[in-house]
């Protein structure tokens, strides 16, 4: 089973669920429609890696993510995660009314930082930052979100379970691209000026 890791412990999430389409100004740069309700998408476990591919029966685009670790039906941790995604196949999907999953749902399709505890921070001043080649492209907040993560939680009990070390993926600000392979990432989480995980990943 795939696995990520919360101080030195290692965790196995049944699932990763994901938020769709959670910040204004992304939903404007694909040219999206504005959701009438949230949208939820789940990636399965062999999603989960630490390695950032290029390619995968296409040419991946990144996007960045603040992602909640659960304990108990609450949020436990916060780490960082790329949610890759076939474009190409995501557009002609979506063309067609047909869901996303064979875009988003692909092995080594969810990169994940390791995860530290919530314990003392305030969710609401989390924050990220996503350099590529030292080039900032990607910064958003909580502030900035459609749905909270408070929110976030709330809903998705209302339809499934969540277990202990289910991954929650809150969706990404704009700034999203293609990955190159060769390009060094840099991730950064910060909870206002305070930087909780910097994690550099390199596109294979």
């Amino acid at each position: 089973m795939y696995s990520v890791r919360l101080d030195k412990q290692k965790i196995t999430p049944s699932k990763v669920l994901c938020v769709g389409r959670n910040y204004i100004e992304h939903i404007q740069e694909l040219n999206n429609t504005m959701p009438e309700q949230m949208v939820v998408f789940n990636k399965p476990n062999t999603s989960i890696t630490t390695t950032l591919s290029s390619f995968h029966q296409e040419t991946l685009h990144y996007e960045a993510e603040i992602c909640f670790l659960i304990k108990k039906g609450q949020y436990s941790a916060v780490g960082l995660g790329l949610d890759l995604t076939k474009r190409v196949l995501q557009s002609q999907l979506k063309a067609k009314g047909l869901p996303w999953e064979r875009a988003k749902a692909f092995d080594g399709s969810a990169v994940l930082s390791r995860f530290v505890p919530l314990h003392g921070l305030d969710i609401n001043k989390l924050q990220l930052e996503l350099f590529i080649n030292c080039v900032r492209v990607q910064c958003g907040g909580v502030n900035q979100m459609i749905y909270s993560p408070a929110t976030i939680l709330e809903e998705l009990k209302s339809y499934t379970s969540l277990r202990d070390g289910d991954v929650v993926m809150t969706g990404t600000p704009q700034g999203v691209g293609e990955v190159h392979c060769g390009d060094l990432f840099l991730g950064r989480l910060k909870c206002g000026e305070q930087t909780l995980i910097e994690i550099e990943w390199l596109a294979q």
